[in-house]
């Protein structure tokens, strides 16, 4: 059984604000996952974007890569939708799906990064079996990936953080786990955070290549 086929690792929020609803319908032809992207660039995964503000500003920082960013919450969809209009980006397409269907459908080698930020924390023990980060989540990571690339997890939950470290480190197919955020950015999500006293951990590991090392993939 792969990740997620018998339970759900986020929770449904589906209001959205009128302003959210039309940038929906009139930016999703424009930025719907469905719209080729019109290079071929290294591309990365971004499994819940949230309401975008860290997707929009690493995709202007780094235009040589292009990104796919899947969220199951419409006010979010909307929302980045939205930032990427303002912006003028052309690197960044969305989904408004499950983030890990989204991953079995990607090719094997065909993913340059795995960013999983702030996933839903599930901080009660009788749900520690709906986190994302898991072995099996790793494994078909790891599939995805290109050697050298990369999964990304931040999460202001010190158990959460624990079980990422715990799975990623013994895994045979990754490399050591750093703690470098890799340029991710100080999001409004983040700042209410740390104003109530959570720190954020950012735990990074690099796919090994067929010799057995890893090589640096878009720090």
């Amino acid at each position: 059984m792969e990740p997620g086929d018998a339970v759900r690792t986020w929770k449904a929020r589906r209001r959205v604000t009128p302003g959210q609803a039309e940038a929906i319908e009139r930016l999703r032809p424009r930025f719907g996952a469905h719209v080729p992207f019109a290079r071929t660039a290294p591309l990365v995964l971004e499994i819940g974007s949230g309401m975008g503000e860290a997707t929009a500003a690493m995709a202007a920082a780094d235009p040589s890569l292009d990104v796919l960013a899947v969220e199951v919450h419409t006010p979010g969809v909307g929302a980045l939708l939205r930032r990427l209009e303002e912006a003028g980006l052309t690197n960044v397409r969305v989904a408004e799906a499950d983030g890990l269907d989204v991953l079995r459908d990607c090719a094997a080698g065909s993913l340059e990064e795995v960013r999983v930020f702030f996933p839903d924390p599930w901080p009660k023990a009788r749900h520690g079996k709906r986190r994302l980060v898991t072995a099996a989540f790793a494994d078909l990571v790891a599939d995805r990936l290109r050697p050298g690339g990369r999964l990304h997890v931040a999460t202001d939950s010190p158990a959460y953080a624990e079980q990422v470290r715990a799975v990623l480190a013994p895994h045979p197919r990754f490399g050591p786990v750093d703690q470098d955020r890799g340029g991710r950015p100080v999001t409004r999500f983040e700042q209410q955070g740390l104003a109530a006293g959570r720190r954020a951990h950012d735990l990074r590991a690099a796919l090994l290549d067929d010799s057995g090392g890893s090589r640096t993939a878009g720090a």
